[in-house]
């Protein structure tokens, strides 16, 4: 069936310095089960999701992180398989993680997270239908969950029930299309799923057909009932071989910045009302190694990151013009390797980045007036790290 026609008939069920080697680890997470967070200003939870197909990893971390002084120190960990990527509800008291898996194999989990122990507590699983799911997003309302399955291009949404667990799939929708890279491009590949700031519309990317999708959401009149996704949802092109994977929004909610994987590039877009006007095309990657990755914009909004991976590995930094919202680049930051994700303290102090291939956290002070990021070698080491999230500490 054609994407318009689908579109109009379904719904949207819409460790330096506080952490130590891997047996100093299991021995701290087996005196940890019963212990209590004493919350100091500045201590947060940082939350590590990681690839555990090597078998040195085994699930998410947690740990306490200071967004003083950079001090971390591990709380607590809870077995699955994969979870490369985590969101938490807006209370901040359910984690959901997907399992990156095959066609078999992949799943999304809910979690029940204590605030005041720092532990994880498995509520239910379901299986995404779509496989290799990568990217996972929920509502400001906490009602769905949407997952990006990178493997054959899809979405899945499930409702969240009133105790923080997952309905059984209650939506899905799989992308046809590819690219102009043979390699890269051969077939549809969803890479993120997020909401607007406005609330009002999901965009999804794809990096195999150079696409955006955009959805418009709606509230329910009844209780209970899915938000519609309503319109043509023609998607928004984006130019050849720039395979699009992730986004962030300026605090303003009037600028979207997306990364391009292949191409290298960040994309500046005006944002209003569910639409997308782009601006300015400006280089992450000036090696072609197209491998970006990540991309956040800092809690003042003044300055953006950006991560690329493969060759040169690191953080190409740019400053944001307050006025229109344009990037200049005013430096490159070196990383470990494989910088797939990486997260900025609330408070703007600090930048973590999750070096996939070189085992650890590489935790960077930001200069507040220059956005420059220097090394603190206070490494969080920890097998395969590929997601990142802050958490309040009750």
């Amino acid at each position: 069936m054609k994407t318009k026609t689908i579109f109009l008939l379904l719904t949207l069920a819409l460790f330096a310095g506080g952490c130590n080697n891997a047996d100093t680890k299991k021995k701290e997470m087996s005196n940890s089960e019963n212990r209590l967070v004493t919350k100091a200003d500045g201590e947060m939870f940082l939350l590590v999701g990681t690839y555990t197909r090597a078998g040195e990893s085994e699930g998410i971390y947690v740990y306490k992180f200071n967004t003083e002084t950079g001090n971390s120190d591990f709380l607590s960990m809870v077995k699955t398989a994969n979870p490369s990527y985590l969101t938490l509800s807006s209370d901040e008291n359910f984690v959901y993680a997907v399992e990156e898996g095959d066609e078999k194999n992949s799943a999304v989990h809910a979690f029940g997270f204590d605030r005041e122990t720092g532990r994880l507590t498995l509520l239910n699983s379901q299986p995404t239908r779509g496989w290799s799911p990568c990217y996972i997003e929920i509502d400001a309302d906490n009602k769905h969950v949407i997952t990006a399955n990178y493997g054959d291009g899809s979405i899945s949404v499930f409702q969240v029930e009133s105790d923080g667990s997952l309905s059984e799939l209650a939506w899905f929708f799989r992308y046809e299309g590819g690219g102009a890279d043979a390699e890269r491009q051969k077939s549809s590949h969803a890479h993120s799923a997020r909401y607007t700031p406005d609330g009002n519309y999901l965009f999804v990317t794809d990096l195999g057909s150079d696409k955006i999708y955009q959805y418009r959401t709606t509230q329910s009149v009844f209780e209970g009932q899915a938000p519609i996704m309503s319109g043509e949802n023609s998607p928004i092109a984006v130019q050849s071989g720039t395979g699009p994977r992730h986004f962030d929004f300026h605090p303003n909610g009037q600028q979207m910045y997306l990364l391009g994987e292949l191409s290298g590039q960040v994309l500046v877009y005006d944002y209003t009302g569910g639409n997308l006007v782009e601006k300015q095309v400006i280089a992450a990657d000036t090696v072609g190694a197209r491998g970006s990755a990540d991309i956040h914009v800092s809690p003042d909004g003044r300055f953006l990151y950006a991560s690329n991976r493969l060759k040169a590995d690191g953080l190409a930094i740019f400053s944001i013009n307050r006025e229109d919202g344009t990037l200049t680049k005013v430096g490159y930051q070196p990383t470990g390797r494989h910088p797939r994700n990486f997260a900025i303290t609330p408070n703007g102090r600090f930048l973590l980045v999750a070096s996939r291939d070189d085992n650890k956290i590489q935790v960077f002070e930001v200069n507040a007036e220059t956005g420059l990021l220097a090394h603190l070698n206070r490494d969080i080491d920890l097998h395969k790290p590929v997601c990142l999230k802050f958490a309040a500490i009750r």
